[in-house]
């Protein structure tokens, strides 16, 4: 009989609303699904305030490399994002028994609801509302669940605004998650286009998961793959690194509609300013500005 393989456990403990961001960070090599929840039984909890982010690999592919890659991939994320707290977190390493952990994951994995979209597992035996908007999403790989606090914000502000028949640019699409959403409450067409190379598989992935793919195209790379004819757009969302939207407002103001509408999100309480300024000096109007946790989205239109 074939000796069980063997898997370790890789462990991060998280400050509370950085728990996306870090995954995506993670999400290396083998690291391909990160989840949020406790770990294994016997191991410490989390610290109040925590959370505890684990990973699975191959015990014979933990090397020394990847465990240098995964504190260098947290290490850039601090400095981008300009958050001392994710500076220098411990990523702890746990061989596992000869069991198959890889997808132990899945039982503290919970659907959730954003309003009236519910997101859900495609293990989920449940029921959901009769009116709901599903959402079917395999968790993890490099962009985590949609539970992030910009990610959240941007899916209520879809189901308040949107009305049918959008056309939808999604610059820093992730995993796609806001496109393939947009497709389901009825745009006629999503773009989305993110710097990482594996952005576009996610989102094709969970757009054929989800039935839309007829509706959503995906491009690798920044505001350079968006050509002439791309555009003008109803819906223009950006749920990326506040100095990228300062530094592309006036890209994203030129795709919009005049008529249309924008939610630009994932700007920390220190950037609020300086991006509210590069907004509105780029052409366009704030409506609203809404806080969740340390987070601001900023919506509204053309002046």
């Amino acid at each position: 009989m074939a000796e069980p393989l063997r898997w370790t456990e890789v462990r991060v403990f998280v400050p509370r609303g950085w728990q996306e961001l870090v995954a995506s960070s993670m999400a290396i090599g083998p690291c391909t699904t990160v989840s949020v929840g406790n770990t294994c039984v016997g191991q410490e909890d989390a610290p109040d305030g925590f959370e505890a982010l684990r990973t699975f690999v191959p015990t014979d592919q933990d090397t020394p490399e990847l465990r240098e890659q995964l504190q260098e991939s947290l290490a850039s994320l601090a400095k981008r994002a300009d958050a001392p707290e994710l500076e220098a977190l411990p990523v702890r390493f746990h061989e596992l028994p000869p069991e198959d952990y890889a997808t132990s994951w899945k039982k503290s994995w919970r659907p959730f609801r954003v309003r009236d979209l519910a997101v859900i597992p495609p293990w989920f035996e449940g029921q959901v509302r009769p009116s709901d908007c599903v959402l079917h999403l395999e968790p993890g790989g490099a962009f985590g669940s949609g539970r992030h606090a910009t990610t959240r914000t941007c899916l209520k502000v879809l189901q308040e605004r949107m009305r049918g028949s959008e056309r939808v640019l999604d610059a820093g699409s992730g995993s796609g998650i806001l496109s393939v959403s947009a497709a389901l409450l009825g745009a006629t067409s999503v773009l989305g286009f993110d710097i990482d190379d594996t952005g576009p598989a996610y989102g094709n992935q969970l757009a054929r998961n989800n039935h839309v793919e007829e509706l959503c195209t995906f491009r690798q790379g920044g505001f350079e793959v968006l050509t002439p004819g791309d555009g003008p757009f109803g819906v223009v969302l950006a749920n990326i690194y506040s100095d990228v939207i300062q530094a592309e407002a006036e890209n994203l103001r030129e795709r919009l509609d005049p008529a249309g509408w924008f939610a630009f999100s994932g700007c920390p309480l220190h950037h609020v300013e300086a991006t509210r300024v590069a907004i509105v000096e780029a052409g366009l109007r704030i409506e609203e500005e809404r806080l969740r946790g340390r987070w601001m989205t900023f919506v509204g239109g053309m002046k």
